[in-house]
């Protein structure tokens, strides 16, 4: 079995009205390479008339977004000419890569209704070599998304990058990371193996588990030593995950607030860049 490092809990971060869970980075873990950040919105309940999700237009450059969509929906639109509204049980996968500017804000139809909202959103950095890649954006509908059903259906596992044994997800990234979310009844149980040189990311989202022999509730990032292989999941209650794995990148990480480069002249020079308009003109 794989050993297990620590559990870290996700500090509340509250931005507004919005409730929010850190994850990652916290005061006990700066970042699980290539894994560098999770934010947990909700779950919550929004009245009719709200004003939704505060992420108006804002740059990134050099790291790539996952977006889960638990509960509620998000809009979606950037200057490099996505656009999107995805709904509960939806993803949005974006690679900011040289640089773009994009909003992530509720739609008209959920403001005007309101209802239950809960996202998270999961930052990837990307190797040296293709912090400049070209952006790019993929929205997947909750139909779009492979479900691999396990133990007799008490496990459900949604493909979203990579792979899960046979079955190939729709998204294939630039850094060969893998990523499902994970949906188990109480008692349900599976068992996954991630080669030892390769970093797992493991977050309880909601209900409880045992792993490896260790519980872990909600709002619960488990972090793995390198040793051992096998990954033993079973749920002590319904619980919903994210589990990912990676090979480390092994490569400065030097972040100022929405840029991720290698160093500090590089992040001196996505201010200017983003400043001149090679990121592109919010017309929003």
């Amino acid at each position: 079995m794989r050993k297990i490092k620590n559990l870290h809990k996700a500090v509340h971060a509250p931005m507004g009205d919005l409730v929010t869970y850190r994850a990652i980075p916290t005061h006990s873990v700066e970042y699980i390479d290539p894994f560098l950040f999770l934010n947990h919105h909700g779950p919550q309940v929004y009245k009719p008339g709200n004003l939704g999700l505060p992420f108006g237009p804002h740059p990134h450059r050099g790291f790539e977004t996952l977006t889960f969509i638990l509960d509620g929906d998000i809009m979606h639109q950037d200057t490099g000419g996505g656009e999107d509204i995805i709904e509960a049980g939806g993803v949005q996968w974006m690679t900011a890569g040289s640089g773009l500017i994009h909003a992530e804000v509720s739609s008209e139809k959920f403001k005007q209704e309101g209802g239950p909202l809960e996202i998270l959103q999961l930052w990837f950095n990307l190797p040296a070599r293709y912090k400049m890649t070209v952006p790019k954006y993929i929205g997947l509908q909750k139909d779009q998304i492979p479900v691999v059903e396990l133990d007799n259906g008490k496990v459900r596992v949604n493909v979203i990058s990579g792979s899960w044994g046979e079955v190939q997800a729709p998204i294939q990234n630039l850094s060969d990371i893998h990523m499902v979310s994970i949906e188990l009844q109480k008692g349900g149980e599976f068992i996954y193996n991630v080669p030892s040189e390769r970093n797992i990311f493991f977050y309880v989202v909601r209900g409880a588990v045992q792993v490896n022999g260790q519980s872990a509730e909600k709002l619960t990032l488990v972090e793995f030593e390198n040793e051992g292989k096998e990954v033993k999941v079973e749920a002590t209650e319904d619980a919903y995950i994210l589990f990912g794995h990676a090979q480390p990148f092994n490569e400065p990480v030097v972040s100022h607030g929405p840029f991720v480069m290698n160093t500090e002249q590089e992040i001196r020079e996505a201010f200017r860049d983003y400043q001149l308009g090679k990121m592109g003109t919010w017309e929003g």
